[in-house]
Formats: C-alpha cells, structure tokens, sequence
C-alpha cells in the first residue's frame, strides 16, 4: 500500500499519466494476434483465428421470423409494446412517409391513442429453443414476451383518460434465423470486453469454439491489455470506443455475424445491431444490465483524481474481486492475474467511467433490435441484479434469459463449461418452420362419395359383363 502511494504521488510531480503506452513493433498476425490501427496512432490488438475447415457446408435455410410490433412511448417516460401482426402493413400504409422497406423504423405522432400505458410486465415462460446446461436455473424468458404482457394489462387495467404519446415506432420486417455451425464460411463470432477486461478474459471461449471450426474475432478496446493507449479522455467516451468497434467490426465481418458482449461490452453490441442490422445474425449479451441511457455517476469513486484512484488501487482490485467472483480464493485471483482482467491504469480507469455517456441507448433503441439475443447471468453478480437483465428480457423482441446459478460477473470465466455449452446450443438453434396448410378439396363430401359409390358400381359391372355375354 505505502508503494502504490508513493508511485501515485510520483506519477504526478512529473505531470504525466501513470498509463502506459504498449508498443505496436509490427502488425503481421502472430499466433493470431493482430495490431489494427484504427485511426493514426490509435492501435487495437485483434485476436483473429481463422480455422482449418476440412468441408464446407451451405447454410440450412432456416426459419422466417416476422418482427412486426408498435412501441408507444408516453410523455411520462412508460412504453408500451404491442405486437401487430397483420395489422403492420395498414399502419405502414397510413404513415405519411410511406416507407415499407424491409427492416425500416417509421415515427409517427398520433392525435389519439386507444391504449392505455402499464408498464409492461414479466410475461409467462414459453418453450425454450436453448437447452440448459449444467447449473442453469430455468428462468428464460420467450421471444416477444413484452407484447403478450401487455395486451394483458390493458385487459386488466381500462384507460382513464385518453393519453397523446410522445413517439411511436413501427416495426415491420422478416428475418431469416437459420443454424451457426462452425462450417460455414459465412460466419464470424466477435467477442467484446468490458471496463477493465481484455480479450484473454474470452480465452476459453476462443478456444473452444474455433476448435469447433469457427471464425472468432476478439479486440482489445483502447487503453486494455496489448491496445494502445492514448493520454486524453476523449478518447474513452462511449463514441470514440464505439467507433473502433464500428471499423474493426468492418474489417472482420462476414456475411452473418454473432455478437457476444460481457458487461459494457454489450452496449457496443447493441450499436453494431443497429449500424449493421442485416449483417448481425445472433446477439449474446452477458451480465450487461437493463436497456437504459448511460450516463456517467457525478457522485462516484471514480470522480476522484487519477493520482488518488492510483493509490487506491488495490482497494478497487481487491472490491473487483469481491462483487466480481462467487467465491474469493486463490483460484479467482489466478484468474485474474492469468487473464489480465482489471489491470488497467487509473487514467484509463476514470475516462472510461467518466465517458460512458450514451443518450441514445433508451428502451426503444433496444426494443428495435430484430435479432435473437441470448441473455447470461450470474446469480451472484454484484454489479448488474438480475432485475435489470429481467427487464431487458421484456424489452428485446426475441430474447431468451438463462441464470447461472454459480457464476457472478464474471461468469465465463467462473463456468467456463456451462457457458460455452449455452452459447453453442443458441448458435445451433433455429426457429421451427410450420408446414404449409393443406388445401382443401374444392369437391363437396357428398359429391365425393356419390363419385366413389359410382365407380365402385361401374367396376363390378365390369366384371360381370364378360359372363354374361358368355351365356348368351
């Protein structure tokens, strides 16, 4: 403790951060490590491993999913989300702008409305596509949960007064959802830390699955692990941090594109979901918390001058350990240590918890995503309370919520095993296409048993017919 103090006042007699900065000596891959640089002087260590694949198998065709819901948002801050069904296409068709084009979003301000505002509740279990593995508990929560919940409480609770809504979004679109196998060459999984992390946190799960034959792409975000790190904040607000994972995501991508977010890493899933809608096939989203605006704590540890949080830094790690892990022993900090997880400067560490500022994040930008999100949660995390995964659950048009009952924040690297089978079923899962109705005869029953009669009339004579000319 007295030398952490002793480097903090150190580190500020100078004037100069206590960061350092990791020198980039080449960008060629080694043992799939790759140096990307951004933008001039900002490089972003890339784990890009692409597997040997001994055959190469076409995409099954998988199911159509039809995204059609209207979310209503009220002055007083409520959402309500309805499913449309048939009706999307008339509501499309009375917009002023006219826009029917797959996958588009239509804002329109009604004069009326004829549905109240609840809230919308936890809808009930449906069948889940994703079996559990081993210490899993069975809280999932089914594709489009929000809508039922709330065609019920408007049952329940009959409207007072007519409300003018503030904004109302129109969803209308099919998505195509077929299986993700490793064999396909169509398929990239990218892999996104969060505040403190590097990509040696996903390091069971890289291996794991590019044994299986699939493309994994994992960056280190600016200022972790092998990145470089710039000497300004503005370079760790929410945007900049976004914007690298906009043109690595462009770099790497494929065809289809599964997303896996640990913490603040999922906010920039759900803005490449949005930047890139057709491209993104599957979304995975582990302890990220509630669908809410981010904006930074004024009164919060991390306010506190960088030469301070220096000192206290073995507080703040020791506290990572504590409300990060089920279990605080050797086999955690080894982890930790193995992992090069929370081993960030306290400059970094005060930017990027001072720059997650993300306006746009609300529950309708997450409610407009199409695409099918598995949710994982600790049951012992700290950080994030089921709650908030909860009611992401609720929001998210298709989203499937699975606890694990001995993880904590940092469940993958807690259960490694249970997650990377959680993950794998949900890649292999597609929806169940319904066969096609039969049609039905256009003859009436009647009709077709007078014909029948009548053939089984004309054979038999048919039969008797040579006998008798015999006779004659």
């Amino acid at each position: 403790m007295l030398a952490s103090f002793i480097e903090g006042l150190l580190c500020c007699l100078p004037s100069k951060p206590a960061n350092k900065v990791v020198p980039v000596e080449t960008s060629e891959p080694t043992d799939g490590y790759e140096f990307v640089e951004v933008k001039p002087g900002r490089v972003l260590r890339v784990r890009h491993i692409i597997p040997d694949r001994p055959t190469v198998e076409e995409p099954s065709q998988g199911g159509i999913v039809s995204c059609k819901r209207k979310i209503t948002v009220y002055r007083n801050g409520q959402l309500f989300i309805e499913n449309l069904g048939e009706r999307a296409s008339a509501e499309l068709k009375t917009c002023q702008n006219g826009d029917t084009e797959p996958n588009s979003t239509v804002e329109v301000e009604l004069t009326d409305c004829r549905n109240s505002s609840p809230p919308v509740s936890i809808p009930e279990p449906q069948s889940d596509p994703v079996p559990a593995g081993n210490n899993v508990v069975a809280s999932e929560i089914g594709a489009a949960g929000g809508a039922a919940a709330a065609g019920q409480t408007e049952q329940q609770h009959p409207r007072k007064r007519r409300r003018k809504p503030k904004r109302t979004v129109v969803i209308d679109c099919e998505r195509r959802i077929a299986s993700c196998k490793g064999t396909h060459s169509d398929l990239a999984l990218f892999f996104i830390h969060g505040v403190g992390g590097s990509l040696d946190i996903w390091g069971s799960q890289l291996d794991f699955f590019s044994r299986l034959g699939y493309e994994v792409i994992a960056p280190d975000l600016a200022g972790h692990g092998a990145s470089s790190t710039p000497h300004i904040a503005a370079g760790y607000t929410f945007y900049a941090l976004a914007e690298d994972m906009r043109l690595i995501f462009k770099r790497y991508a494929k065809k289809r594109n599964v997303l896996i977010g640990h913490s603040y890493g999922v906010s920039f899933c759900t803005f490449l979901a949005h930047e890139f809608p057709d491209q993104i096939h599957k979304m995975v989203m582990i302890n990220g918390g509630g669908p809410t605006a981010l904006e930074p704590s004024l009164c919060s540890i991390f306010n506190l001058p960088t030469c301070v949080l220096h000192c206290l830094s073995p507080l703040l790690a020791w506290s990572f350990l504590k409300a990060g892990f089920a279990r605080q022993g050797a086999k955690e900090k080894q982890l930790l240590k193995e992992n090069n997880a929370f081993n960030v400067s306290s400059f970094v560490l005060r930017a990027m918890m001072s720059g997650q500022y993300w306006p746009e994040g609300d529950e309708v930008y997450h409610a407009e995503l199409t695409a099918p999100v598995l949710l994982v949660h600790g049951m012992h995390d700290k950080f994030v309370p089921v709650e908030e995964d909860q009611r992401m659950a609720e929001i998210l048009l298709m989203a499937f919520l699975k606890v694990l009952e001995d993880g904590s924040h940092m469940v993958m690297l807690e259960c490694p095993e249970a997650v990377n089978t959680l993950l794998h079923e949900f890649f292999l899962w597609e929806p169940v296409t319904l066969p096609l109705p039969k049609k039905e005869s256009k003859t009436r029953p009647e009709t077709a048993k007078a014909q029948t009669e009548n053939a089984r009339v004309i054979s038999e004579s048919a039969k008797v017919r040579p006998a008798t000319a015999k006779q004659t």
